[in-house]
């Protein structure tokens, strides 16, 4: 299969890339500032252009498209709103209309911070969206803005994204934060009053693309099943790591003043994606045994 990634440097964006290979697809990406070291063609795009992004889709003439770029600072989207909707509204409506009328398959990325996080069980793909910042804001207005563009586009809603960038293998997110923390000895503050459920990037990858080999479209959650709290989090990271000894103190994400406000309860249902594809998402430890050679470096 011919794949283009958008955004093929992040996190997320090169997990998708190296499951692909490994897959032996036929794969080009593109990075935004910092070109990747694949040994495949990039290219640079700023998605807002969308001139650029069709003279992509000429020349390498992708069967589906995985826009994994956005503007994913929380505060700086809360700072720099009309950036933060041109990016994350704008932009994926030229993208999928581009895709439409090339007969080429969409795929983009969401976020559970669509969701205002008030309700203290599980979001599933129907629940409604009420988003209490611009990113998410941003966010839901690009969702909305590739189903009108697009005819049948995928969308995945993955939830704190954390993992193994490829191809460097270099861990990043919530776990590398909190081993920094932990091997300089400070105390760590981790939240005990927000609930999520954490997604690691290589599985949130690899799922991607068997819905994308099994020709899904549609909303799908992403996510481990194991709705926790970064404290909880923390402190599973804290066990695995040896370092027992270093305090961790309980925080409030209430009591934190930022620029943007984050909802305190987005754990999502994956039902919907174990039951098309027949499989079950990992538990958060399970995740975590995947990355655990990395974090023990």
């Amino acid at each position: 299969m011919d794949l283009l990634v958008l955004g093929g440097n992040g996190l997320l964006g090169s997990n998708v890339v190296q499951t692909a290979t490994g897959r032996e697809w036929e794969v080009a990406t593109t990075y935004h500032s910092e070109e990747p070291t694949f040994d495949f063609p990039t290219r640079e795009l700023d998605i807002r252009d969308r001139s650029r992004f069709e003279q992509l889709l000429d020349e390498y003439d992708p069967e589906i498209v995985v826009n994994c770029a956005a503007m994913t600072d929380v505060d700086g989207c809360q700072r720099k709103p009309d950036l933060a909707q041109a990016v994350n509204a704008r932009a994926p409506k030229k993208l999928a209309r581009a895709c439409e009328a090339r007969g080429i398959d969409f795929c983009h990325i969401s976020t559970d911070y669509v969701f205002d996080g008030t309700e203290t069980g599980l979001y599933d793909e129907s629940a409604t969206p009420a988003p209490i910042q611009m990113y998410g804001t941003s966010k839901l207005a690009g969702d909305i803005a590739v189903r009108d563009a697009h005819s049948a586009p995928l969308i995945v809603r993955p939830s704190f994204i954390y993992g193994v960038h490829k191809p460097d293998d270099s861990l990043t997110g919530f776990p590398a934060w909190v081993r920094s923390q932990l091997r300089s000895s400070e105390q760590v503050p981790l939240f005990r009053d927000q609930h999520i459920t954490p997604s690691r990037a290589g599985q949130v990858g690899a799922t991607l693309l068997q819905l994308v080999t099994e020709g899904y479209s549609g909303t799908f959650n992403i996510a481990c099943r194991s709705c926790t709290t970064p404290y909880e989090f923390g402190m599973a990271l804290r066990e695995r790591l040896g370092l027992e000894s270093v305090p961790v103190e309980p925080a409030s994400l209430s009591a934190v003043e930022r620029p943007a406000a984050r909802p305190q309860h987005t754990c999502l249902d994956v039902r919907k994606v174990e039951g098309c594809l027949d499989t079950v998402q990992p538990t958060l430890d399970e995740d975590l045994d995947r990355i655990e050679p990395v974090l023990e470096e």
